[in-house]
């Protein structure tokens, strides 16, 4: 003998869907309700949160950094060039100064016996750079080590012709004033009316009204 249900297979499929769907959303729902009583959204989303303000943060003292490391960089590159520059500059002066301290004992033994007091002018020399410029130039010295500073002038005069005829300039020495202990070098340009040729310069030295030197260059 056999038992059949009382319920047609359609109406028992559709009770089986329905059960299933159920238990499912049952299931997810729970799941949902767990994840809400443990946190595990909440907190996730707020340790994201940090990490992202914590990625700035580290971003913003990493480019700081990189730039407190470059203007390092330009500054110390920029001190070494100072420094170089520095030492080019001492070499060089070194350079002029041992050329002065030879020129100085150079014409120091040029003197004659005797004139160890006496202010002397050597080296008087001119340059013609143009047809209207000249450039000259002279050696003050004041032989001895332990000789009192010298204080006075220099006069110069200029000779020579300008369209063809004479002509003259002198450069007062109220112009050119002269204090040294051993040496000066002195120099200037002087300006020429056209079609001037100078054929000799004189140059004196005064200490007020005194003449202590006195020099001629013929050209």
């Amino acid at each position: 003998m056999a038992i059949r249900s009382t319920l047609a297979w359609p109406l028992r499929w559709a009770l089986g869907a329905l059960m299933l769907g159920f238990s499912g959303a049952l299931a997810l729902w729970a799941f949902e309700t767990g994840k809400g009583w443990a946190g595990l959204d909440r907190e996730a989303l707020q340790d994201l949160k940090l990490l992202r303000r914590e990625v700035v943060v580290l971003r913003d003292e990493r480019d700081k950094a990189q730039g407190i490391a470059n203007t390092a960089d330009s500054l110390l590159t920029a001190e070494k060039a100072a420094q170089q520059k520095m030492l080019e500059q001492l070499h060089r002066l070194e350079a002029e100064n041992r050329g002065l301290r030879d020129d100085l004992g150079f014409f120091e033994n040029l003197l004659p016996a005797g004139m160890n007091d006496v202010v002397s002018i050597r080296g008087l020399k001119s340059e013609k750079l143009s047809d209207t410029e000249l450039r000259w130039q002279a050696l003050v010295i004041q032989p001895g080590k332990s000789q009192q500073a010298f204080n006075g002038s220099l006069e110069l005069s200029f000779a020579g012709t300008s369209a063809g005829k004479e002509w003259t300039l002198t450069v007062p020495a109220s112009a050119q004033p002269l204090q040294f202990k051993q040496y000066r070098r002195v120099e200037g340009l002087l300006p020429l009316p056209p079609q001037t040729v100078v054929k000799s310069i004189t140059a004196k030295v005064m200490e007020g009204k005194t003449l202590r030197a006195v020099q001629t260059l013929r050209l």
